[in-house]
């Protein structure tokens, strides 16, 4: 069975990670805070000292990294992932599936393309519960030999592999699937206010909503979270922040008008301002609260 490497064991690549050691894969970690690749070395994973040693060892490398400036870290570092490959290391394929800018997704192909290294940009949809169940989706850009040479691999973590196009696409992909979650998430929280407001029963109302054209994922997954006043992180509002800046820039330089993905941005900035930026992106909500001067929920009504 391959050797896998993977870096980045946050609130995704630690589940993650985890569900390949459940299924059998000798998977060697690297994570800046020891402590989490700690946890994974309880459950069987070797634990590498650096990017470089990850992906020296290695015959497949996934890397699940928060944001751009810690991927040019991860990769481009001292001792970073190229190095460790440049240096003779044993990866062939490197799998990204963080949320990253499509123009950083294609440097970081090209430099390992360099080294005779395949790389597929592939970011998963689905929060935390499902990282942990293993029911995750992944949108791949690369080549698509590559993605389906891999597919085993990344259905022990995931339940469907969508192949998106070359290079960047799967990166474009989710930051347009991103746009969509943080615009369905801020219409569902006004939605809730208006109701809160007038002193509408929120259980009833968000049952009313699944029962009709008003139904998403979003009223799924972070209704009763609101009703609940639950704003544990399953994906923080600070991410959800810096994907929407990412789709927002991407549509600038495509020249597309994204007038509502402007005006959520803006609620979740102003969410990040209120020191709301390390909860659940359905704290969105708290801002909607301060406005109406009400919880929206059963502690409300």
């Amino acid at each position: 069975m391959r050797k896998i490497g993977f870096i980045g064991l946050g609130t995704m690549g630690g589940p993650m990670a985890a569900n390949l050691l459940a299924k059998g894969y000798e998977v060697t970690v690297y994570n800046r805070s020891a402590d989490k690749a700690e946890r994974l070395a309880a459950q069987g994973a070797k634990v590498a000292s650096s990017p470089a040693e990850t992906a020296k060892g290695a015959d497949v490398l996934f890397t699940m990294i928060s944001d751009d400036r810690a991927i040019e870290e991860v990769y481009f570092g001292a001792n970073g992932v190229c190095a460790g490959i440049g240096d003779g290391g044993a990866a062939k394929t490197v799998i990204d599936s963080s949320t990253i800018s499509p123009e950083l997704a294609g440097r970081i192909a090209e430099a390992l393309a360099e080294r005779g290294v395949d790389f597929l940009d592939a970011p998963v949809t689905g929060s935390k519960p499902a990282a942990i169940d293993g029911t995750l989706v992944f949108m791949a850009g690369g080549k698509e030999e590559t993605v389906r040479q891999h597919e085993e691999l990344l259905l022990a973590m995931g339940r469907k592999v969508l192949y998106m196009g070359p290079s960047g696409s799967g990166a474009i992909t989710k930051l347009a699937h991103n746009a969509i979650v943080g615009i369905n998430n801020v219409a569902l929280v006004e939605g809730f206010s208006i109701a809160a407001k007038a002193g509408i029963d929120t259980s009833a109302f968000l049952d009313l909503v699944m029962s009709g054209g008003a139904g998403s994922k979003a009223a799924e997954l972070k209704g009763r979270k609101i009703i609940e006043h639950d704003f544990s992180n399953q994906f923080s509002l600070n991410l959800m922040l810096k994907d929407m800046k990412l789709a927002s820039r991407l549509s600038d330089q495509m020249s597309v008008p994204v007038p509502m993905l402007e005006a959520a941005k803006s609620m979740f900035q102003i969410g990040q301002t209120q020191g709301y930026g390390e909860e659940d992106l359905s704290a969105v909500a708290r801002c909607y609260e301060d406005w109406i001067g009400r919880r929206i929920g059963k502690t409300g009504n």
